[in-house]
């Protein structure tokens, strides 16, 4: 019987999340077996005003710590629902042709078992969450943190630092007062979950580039304008789907020296896995057939000739004609739009046969 996870565990999966992108409430799960916050959908693209991020603050279920952080900070609240959104896309995106699509299906009791998957999940919404947080700085949304001022480039003197930079800084750093991240549990359930969650943020981390732009008479570059910049989110992802490809399965080991549990595992003889290294405890389940983890692949559409196969577990696909509807024969007109025709197209549809 599996003990339960201690609260510290639960709170570094914030990012464990679910979410429904419609007019439906929001699910925004931390271990999938309680919610962790309660949002009205749908989302809104403007900032909350007045004293409406307090309510929204209510409406999340977070400790008394979390709600003072939440309510202090007018720009957190939509912060969080940007970053649902952001990792449940990615999440969806990355895994589009997988057996496991990210489906919402199953994600509760996904959460409780530590799988390849469950790793991604906890990796790819700290990374949003950070993500987020640094983009929110740069944009003005959050009212305690600014544009990223720290540009640390030898000769500075020769630089002029323009244009708002994305604030990682102050991102990584809220984000661990706000976990209430503190020692390492000695439980390995929640060192694992801990780990992903850091591989996520060392992800976005990664992708921070300085972009400059060159001024002087004829672009002799007298003066750059440089300015710290996130890579698009999509890199992020696409980086945690080649961790999770490669993740590694750890255990628990004592080392001799300090008398501290340590995670083992990983490509290296001896040692425990790298600080980039996704890792699970379990191997994961076929996910082919409806189970508690995901719906199946049953109905799923594929390719004839790169994904059904695997995808339908062998089961093969039926065959159906759909026709589709697409702009044709367009030109240019003076001045200045572009005349298109309608046209009719059929075509190949292939869905997994359910049995």
């Amino acid at each position: 019987m599996r003990s339960r996870l201690p609260r510290t565990a639960c709170l570094l999966r914030l990012a464990a999340l679910c979410i429904l992108l419609s007019n439906t409430a929001a699910y925004f799960g931390l271990t999938g077996r309680e919610p962790f916050v309660f949002l009205p959908g749908p989302f809104s693209n403007e900032a909350p005003t007045g004293k409406a991020h307090l309510k929204q603050c209510e409406q999340m279920t977070l400790t008394r710590r979390q709600k003072r952080l939440c309510r202090r900070e007018p720009g957190l609240a939509e912060t969080l629902r940007d970053s649902v959104r952001l990792s449940l896309l990615e999440c969806r995106y990355q895994f589009r042709n997988e057996r496991w699509n990210c489906s919402l299906d199953g994600r509760g009791s996904l959460l409780k078992r530590a799988f390849k998957e469950t790793a991604f999940l906890l990796a790819v919404s700290s990374a949003a969450l950070t993500h987020a947080l640094a983009k929110a700085c740069s944009s003005g949304r959050m009212e305690r943190c600014t544009c990223d001022d720290s540009p640390g480039i030898q000769h500075r003197e020769a630089w002029q630092w323009g244009v708002c930079g994305d604030n990682l800084k102050y991102s990584t750093k809220f984000l661990k007062k706000f976990l209430g991240q503190k020692k390492v549990s000695k439980d390995l359930r929640a060192r694992v979950d801990a780990h992903n969650i850091n591989v996520g943020i060392r992800a976005v981390k990664s992708g921070l580039k300085t972009t400059c732009k060159c001024h002087g008479v004829s672009g002799s570059c007298a003066v750059r304008t440089c300015w710290k910049q996130l890579s698009p989110f999509h890199d992020t992802g696409r980086l945690l789907k080649y961790r999770h490809d490669a993740a590694v399965r750890a255990l628990s080991v004592t080392n001799a020296a300090t008398g501290e549990t340590e995670l083992a595992g990983g490509r290296r003889h001896g040692q425990g896995p790298r600080t980039t290294d996704l890792v699970h405890l379990e191997d994961s389940p076929s996910f082919c057939r409806p189970s508690r983890y995901s719906p199946g692949t049953g109905g799923r559409s594929c390719a004839k000739d790169t994904s059904c196969q695997s995808l339908c577990c062998g089961r093969g696909y039926n065959t159906a004609m759909r026709l589709t509807s697409l702009s044709c024969h367009c030109q240019v007109r003076w001045c200045c739009h572009v005349e298109c025709q309608t046209c009719v197209r059929e075509e190949e549809v292939y869905t997994c046969k359910n049995a």
